[in-house]
């Protein structure tokens, strides 16, 4: 920010030096416009801050940011709990861990721990929450963020998406032919295993057809 401030005072400086020497009136004007928009830029450009300013600053956001995938939870009538570990956490000042909560979501913040900055964003929380009933609590080693439910009702999970994996996993087993059960399954096992499951399983399904053709076995898999 500084240095673009700075190129812009140059060149009102270039252009207030060829507005002396210009005699065109149409030049003049020209330069008179420009003269006119470089200054409003350099109105609208922020001013620099103090060097002792940005080294504050420099030392409270601490160096790069970590995303925290690691927690753990639970639930009470009232709250859900979400547990995440960090060490030295309670070292800090209070208001280098910041929560901002919505009605579906929420995120953590940890500042500058141990040169590092720390990040969790909870999206699309399965039932809404109440904003003014969450907070969250430091412990040793520990943030606790707490959500206040709105209604006092069991969560299976904690996000709209957990809720969706788990019914269409759900709905690939349940069914009342166990042949397709037992398809589904390979082919779940087929799409997230590694080559070697997907030759094994290739195999198996090779020689069940050969068997099937032989008469050996009733059933299709």
């Amino acid at each position: 920010m500084a240095a673009a401030r700075e190129e812009l005072q140059k060149d009102l400086e270039e252009v207030k030096e060829l507005l002396v020497k210009a005699t065109r009136k149409r030049v003049r004007d020209v330069l008179v416009a420009e003269k006119h928009k470089l200054e409003l830029e350099i109105k609208n450009q922020p001013l620099p801050k103090p060097k002792d300013v940005v080294e504050e600053e420099k030392s409270t956001l601490g160096g790069y940011t970590v995303k925290i995938n690691n927690y753990g939870w639970d639930q009470s009538d009232k709250f859900i709990k979400i547990y995440i570990s960090l060490n030295g956490v309670q070292k800090l000042p209070a208001e280098n861990v910041q929560v901002n909560f919505t009605e579906r979501s929420f995120d953590l913040l940890v500042k500058n721990l141990n040169g590092k900055n720390y990040t969790m964003t909870f999206n699309n929380l399965l039932k809404p929450i109440s904003v003014e009933g969450s907070s969250r609590k430091i412990k040793t080693d520990t943030v606790l963020v707490m959500c206040r439910k709105k209604r006092e009702e069991k969560w299976e999970c904690l996000t709209q998406v957990e809720k969706e994996s788990k019914e269409k996993e759900k709905a690939a087993y349940d069914t009342s032919d166990p042949s397709e059960g037992l398809m589904n399954l390979l082919k779940k096992m087929y799409a997230e295993g590694d080559d070697e499951m997907k030759r094994t399983i290739n195999k198996a399904w090779v020689e069940s057809r050969e068997k099937q053709s032989k008469g050996d076995i009733p059933m299709d898999i």
